[in-house]
């Protein structure tokens, strides 16, 4: 477990399907140093199966950033290791948590709950199979599972494969009756077991997530011994609010950030790469919709972006104009 990596952990951004791609994270890195940012997470049989670059070209600007991987034969996922090793990233993390239906059908997400040995096999095949941290990000249980006795024996078997630093959604997942969504959000949450997990594992890095909507909450997370806070669909619908302070109110960094219309003008040379390489500018500016959430102009921000950005050939004067409209008198 590297010393740096335990710093950046003490904010990250969760991984998020169809959110956390490459332009999203070259746009949050852009309000935070230091926090730490995920992929989306890949299978390992996209990668084994030879779709590597598409999925893991990324900017250097990114860093530190970690590799989610998805998967349950510990073969496969040391293959997808190596595959990935080129690509630098700083970490790689297997998903224990995600309850979808697609993932279920894999028999990898958070139906691996179920199957703890399994877990411990390909977290020490991944780990043999290269020289970045592995890490887990898992769920407190599933279905039926007693989470006060399930999560211990499961955090002690990780511990004993050589895992050092776990991210923990504190809700169950129900992998039949309820969908992904209401998964985020209807089993309740439960950060006093995550708080006793930090008690019982000292030497485990714990982070905690779930339901953590502002600074003031990862602060208390803080405040109450977890090592670090993973922040989700807050830290995309409403990037500046949770990234743009975050340097200064987390990580004690009191270096000027970028204000979040300077963040707006550096995101219009980035996309001008982007559409130089045969991308869209809708591909770059959906993820940065919500940059202006709470401020003045926000509303007309999002508007023209998200009708302007969409015809095949917009080009980025769309964000200069978006900025411009923000700034002229209603």
């Amino acid at each position: 477990m590297t010393q740096t990596l335990t710093h950046n952990a003490r904010l990250s951004v969760a991984p998020m399907m169809d959110w956390t791609d490459r332009h999203c994270r070259y746009f949050h890195r852009l309000m935070s140093r230091h926090a730490l940012l995920y992929t989306e997470m890949v299978t390992s049989a996209a990668l084994v199966n030879g779709e590597a670059a598409r999925h893991l070209t990324y900017d250097a600007a990114e860093h530190p950033v970690a590799l989610q991987l998805g998967g349950s034969d510990p073969s496969e996922l040391a293959q997808a290791v190596k595959i990935a090793a080129p690509y630098g990233y700083d970490e790689i993390n297997l998903n224990v948590g995600c309850p979808s239906d697609r993932v279920q059908s894999g028999c990898f997400g958070a139906v691996l709950m179920k199957t703890p040995q399994l877990v411990a096999d390909c977290v020490r095949a991944m780990q043999d199979a290269g020289t970045v941290e592995v890490t887990v990000k898992c769920r407190i249980g599933v279905d039926d599972q007693n989470p006060a006795e399930i999560l211990p024996a499961f955090l002690e078997q990780m511990a004993e494969a050589g895992v050092r630093r776990l991210t923990i959604h504190a809700r169950k997942a129900w992998l039949e009756g309820l969908s992904p969504k209401e998964n985020r959000t209807i089993p309740p949450l439960d950060y006093a077991l995550v708080r006793r997990m930090k008690e019982e594992f000292p030497n485990l890095h714990l982070s905690i997530n779930g339901g953590v909507e502002d600074l003031d909450g990862v602060a208390s997370h803080l405040r109450d011994g977890l090592d670090g806070v993973m922040v989700g669909r807050a830290a995309y619908h409403s990037p500046y609010v949770i990234l743009g302070h975050a340097d200064t109110v987390i990580f004690d960094d009191p270096r000027t950030v970028l204000s979040a219309h300077e963040v707006a003008e550096a995101m219009i040379p980035y996309a001008e790469r982007h559409i130089s390489q045969g991308g869209r500018l809708h591909h770059v500016t959906r993820h940065i919709l919500g940059l202006f959430s709470g401020q003045p102009g926000a509303r007309t921000w999002r508007r023209m972006l998200s009708t302007e950005a969409q015809t095949a050939d917009a080009s980025p004067k769309v964000i200069a104009r978006a900025m411009q409209m923000m700034r002229e008198p209603a």
